[in-house]
């Protein structure tokens, strides 16, 4: 490396290269411009036509020196020069690079990336061989190693490779794996480190220990670490015991306060809740409660610290605080029209916000192995169905009975008490009794706390036989002290069992109003909960050897994913004290087995960390900004690109004439002036600059656009442009139609004469249009334009309805016609694609087009109108990853959209072409197909 004062050159030999600009510039003085080139757009048939003059024999000097200003700044760059270069690593040995990559690290793993990066360039400027040692388990099941000595490029491309993982790191084999190297010369090692103690006790701290003595005995060392505002969190749900549900966010030492929102997350990916969480200054941990309705939180999958990364920024919902799977049997006679006639309706309405409901046969419902079962009074029940409901229950189900007058003329041995037969009317004419009301509830039964209403009122109920055990086996009682509710344990041959719960009424209004009341709904709620939530044909037990197998993991940057190879089962109940660690053999994620779920979660599993800086002892020590090294490369590059962009303008703006101005800005070159100001921003991490005026940089004649009407709202023009920019890409992929891009368009003072459709996106407060917008608009779709209005509110139950009068405000003066939604024959239904329902990001929303052809425009409707947000589902980002999640969802919707802006754009481009009856037998063919 040549040193020239506050710049290095990482390749000096490279600015011999400077020598030859003088025959560079012999070359371009001695070499005429090129001819010059008349562009013919078919809409501008004569613009800009002018006597062609001489092409001048010499390329004026001004020019020359800006060429090789230009081949001077790329040879510049090619040496690498580099501003404030940092020190150079002591010693003669080779460098080693210590990189903590568990699951702390993925919360700065980009700066920990930039600064290996750093390093690894340093070391290959001194031809230092490096060695690169990551400190978490790898997931290939192999051992904590050293890799190297190595090249610097060998060494960027494993580090490139090198992504943290879910679980703790090993420091005692990475400090055993360095004590193993055989090194020649004194090292310098750099120890990217987490800044924490990952899990707590003497065994981490001495592990700590042990890696710091083994660099610290190779030489010079520096340890790396977070500033104390950027320490990694961790992030748990929790329901406490009064259900009320909670998130916790925690640190390591304290640090400036730090604001985080937790997103709740449904299984889909969609947002139910976002909870801001405060860890205060100088606090550790900070709670903050999930305000959600039962209904939504039951369907919670897992909590997310939105833009955070890191298995530790994702916590998934505990079996504890999800909906049980329950069954409900019924006979295969209910009446669909009849609904409340039906026992299983009012079982159904009762549980549906809070469990996980499934209605059928009891021979089905067996099958699919339920944690409670709940059996209305169906009829008599045969000996093998009384068998399976046995094992049923020995396996750990929950089976709760309904009395009616089946079970009371023909009682089984599947009831709690011994009951008598027939059954007890408490209101019948020759009865001495009135309905009864229900006795409080006692302090220590299962329904403990629930207030009776007076207005339920009992009118039959099932008696039971009065045994030593009745009173034990009673949960409920009416005012006379007889049986509602018994209910006795099952247990199992080698461990807990179930329960057998008999409500001795009917579970419809029949016997008493109990199932209209709210309280039935919290007695239920309270029988389900005598489940664990597993299936009751797993059995699992404390000490059972059932096993859960991985279903869907997190990696070190908290992205869900199939597990790894090396990943294995969880147990389903383990011992008190016995649950398994996090590590690559149970990294953090969903572990299941036959419909049973449970989780693994990071921060329920790994005690909170603590401070590296008590384990370690003395070491020189930085943060992850300790290095002011700046790459001019890029800088060089992007100047030149833009000294290139000017050297290609001035040739616009002269014409090649010879200095006099003349010409159009031609497309292909525009093109190109583009794509190198597009590459200079990147180069020179700046954005790429704005639009240019339409005069100067935009030739609308020479290709096709896809334009959109500006609102004002800057959010709904960015999403309308990216999704109009998506559906282009997808127009020149798949059919015919060349679509150069897309133009935001005032109407009130652009020319409109270029395109054939335009998409209007409503914004929330757009103002109306101007009368000039009104009449470029009317005028716009008298010559056959269309313009497509998308009032984006579908999916907020607004739609055509209710949003019509604000729709009418912003197109008041527009010559619309009278307007039907399209019919089933429409040549908007097979333009391009075969289709009936047009979705974007909300589907089910209805499409108007104009009502009758019009013979002037070839049948194409002026006006469309429809409310599905179709930007929204068109756009993607840079990547080609879509911008907005749809509702429902799905891909197929998204590819529906797709279709439908295709056949949109072919619509407006040939007209009723495809309503000839010439495409008929084709259309027969595919549908037929």
């Amino acid at each position: 490396m040549l040193s020239l004062g506050a710049v290095a050159v990482a390749q000096p030999l490279v600015l011999l290269a400077l020598g030859l600009l003088p025959v560079l510039y012999w070359l371009l003085r001695v070499t005429p411009p090129a001819p010059r080139t008349q562009v013919f757009p078919a809409l501008r048939l004569l613009a800009g036509l002018r006597q062609t003059e001489e092409t001048p024999a010499r390329t004026p000097w001004w020019l020359l020196v800006l060429r090789l200003l230009i081949a001077g700044l790329v040879i510049l760059a090619l040496a690498r020069p580099v501003l404030n270069p940092a020190t150079d690593f002591v010693g003669g040995g080779p460098v080693v690079l210590v990189v903590d990559n568990g699951w702390a690290a993925g919360a700065d793993w980009p700066a920990r990336q930039r600064v290996l990066g750093e390093a690894i360039d340093r070391a290959g400027r001194q031809d230092r061989p490096i060695v690169l040692l990551a400190t978490a388990p790898p997931a290939d099941g192999g051992p904590v190693a050293a890799l190297g000595p190595m090249t610097a490029a060998a060494a960027g491309a494993a580090a490139a490779a090198l992504v943290p993982q879910p679980w703790p790191t090993d420091r005692a084999a990475a400090a055993e794996a360095l004590a193993a190297l055989d090194l020649n010369g004194a090292t310098h090692t750099l120890w990217l480190a987490d800044g924490i103690v990952e899990t707590a006790g003497e065994d981490a701290d001495r592990a700590a220990a042990l890696l710091a003595e083994a660099i610290r005995v190779r030489g010079r060392s520096l340890l790396v670490t977070p500033e104390a505002g950027r320490m990694p969190v961790r992030l748990a749900g929790r329901q406490g015991a009064d259900g009320v549900l909670t998130v916790a966010v925690d640190r390591t030492g304290g640090g400036p306060e730090r604001r985080f929102v937790a997103d709740a997350l449904a299984s889909d990916g969609r947002v139910l809740a976002q909870t801001p969480v405060v860890l205060a200054a100088g606090a550790t941990a900070g709670t903050a409660p999930v305000d959600l309705p039962a209904e939504l939180a039951n369907r919670i999958d897992r909590f997310a610290l939105a833009g955070a990364t890191g298995a530790a920024t994702v916590a998934f919902a505990d079996r504890g605080w999800r909906r049980f799977p329950v069954g409900i049997a019924t006979d295969g006679a209910v009446d669909a029209a009849q609904p409340l006639l039906s026992e299983a309706h009012y079982l159904n309405r009762a549980l549906d916000p809070f469990a996980d409901l499934r209605e059928g046969p009891l021979a089905q419902l067996l099958t699919d192995a339920p944690a409670v079962l709940l059996v209305p009074d169906i009829g008599q029940l045969p000996a093998e169905m009384l068998d399976r409901l046995d094992r049923f229950v020995e396996g750990g189900g929950v089976l709760v009975r309904f009395a009616g007058p089946l079970l009371a003329t023909h009682p089984d041995r599947l009831v709690p008490v011994r009951l008598r037969e027939g059954d007890r009317d408490l209101a019948g004419p020759l009865s001495w009794t009135e309905p009864m009301a229900l006795a409080a509830f006692e302090e220590a039964g299962p329904f403990a706390g629930l207030a009776v209403p007076a207005e339920v009122r009992v009118r039959r109920q099932v008696l039971a036989e009065p045994t030593l055990d009745l009173p034990e086996r009673t949960w409920a009682r009416l005012a006379d002290g007889t049986p509602l509710v018994t209910a006795r344990p099952v247990a199992a041959g080698g461990g807990a069992g179930g329960w057998i719960v008999l409500f001795h009424v009917t579970a419809d209004p029949r016997w008493s109003n109990l199932p209209l009341s709210g309280l039935f709904v919290d007695m239920l709620r309270r029988v389900v909960a005598l489940s664990d939530g597993l299936p009751a044909a797993s059995g699992a037990a404390a000490g059972d050897t059932a096993v859960l197998a991985p279903r869907r993991i997190l990696d070190g940057f908290g992205r869900i994913g199939a597990p790894p190879a090396t990943a294995v089962g969880l147990p389903a109940a383990p011992m008190p004290g016995e649950e398994p660690a996090i590590d690559r053999r149970h990294p953090p994620g969903v572990y299941g087995l036959d419909g049973t779920l449970g989780v693994h979660n990071l921060a329920d599993r790994l005690p909170p960390p603590a401070p590296l800086d008590a384990a370690i002892g003395d070491m020189a020590r930085g943060g992850y900004d300790l290095t002011a090294e700046r790459d001019l490369t890029g800088w060089l590059l992007a100047a030149a690109l833009a000294l290139l962009i000017a050297d290609q303008a001035i040739l616009l703006v002269i014409g090649r004439t010879g200095g006099r101005t003349g010409g159009r800005v031609r497309r292909g070159r525009l093109a190109g002036l583009l794509a190198l100001a597009a590459g200079a921003g990147a180069l020179a991490g700046a954005a790429p600059p704005a639009a240019a005026d339409d005069e100067t940089f935009l030739d609308l004649a020479n290709g096709y656009h896809l334009a959109h009407l500006e609102t004002g709202d800057p959010a709904v023009d960015e999403m309308a442009r990216a999704g109009l920019e998506a559906l282009a890409q997808v127009l020149r992929q798949r059919t015919a139609v060349e679509a150069v891009g897309t133009v935001a368009v005032n109407p009130a003072i652009d020319e409109l004469a270029f395109f054939t459709l335009l998409y209007w996106p409503v914004a929330p407060e757009q103002r109306p249009l101007s009368p000039a917008a009104i009449d470029r608009l009317n005028a716009f779709m008298a010559r056959g334009g269309t313009l497509l209005i998308d009032t984006r509110d579908h999916g907020l139950d607004v739609g055509l309805g209710t949003g019509q009068q604000r729709l009418a405000e912003l197109t008041r003066g527009l010559d619309i016609p009278p307007l039907r939604p399209v019919p089933g024959d429409h040549v908007l239904t097979r333009a391009f694609y075969l289709m009936q329902d047009f979705p974007g990001r909300y589907a089910g929303g209805p499409v108007w087009v104009q009502d009758g052809e019009d013979a002037a425009n070839d049948g194409v409707s002026a006006i469309i109108i429809g409310a599905n947000d179709w930007a929204a589902a068109w756009a993607t980002d840079q990547l080609g990853r879509p911008l907005v999640s749809l509702v429902p969802g799905g891909d197929r919707q998204r590819e529906l959209a797709f279709r439908f802006g295709i056949n949109t754009v072919l619509y407006t481009l040939t007209g009723n072409y495809k309503a000839d009856q010439v495409h008929v037998p084709a259309i027969l063919e595919r549908l037929g197909q």
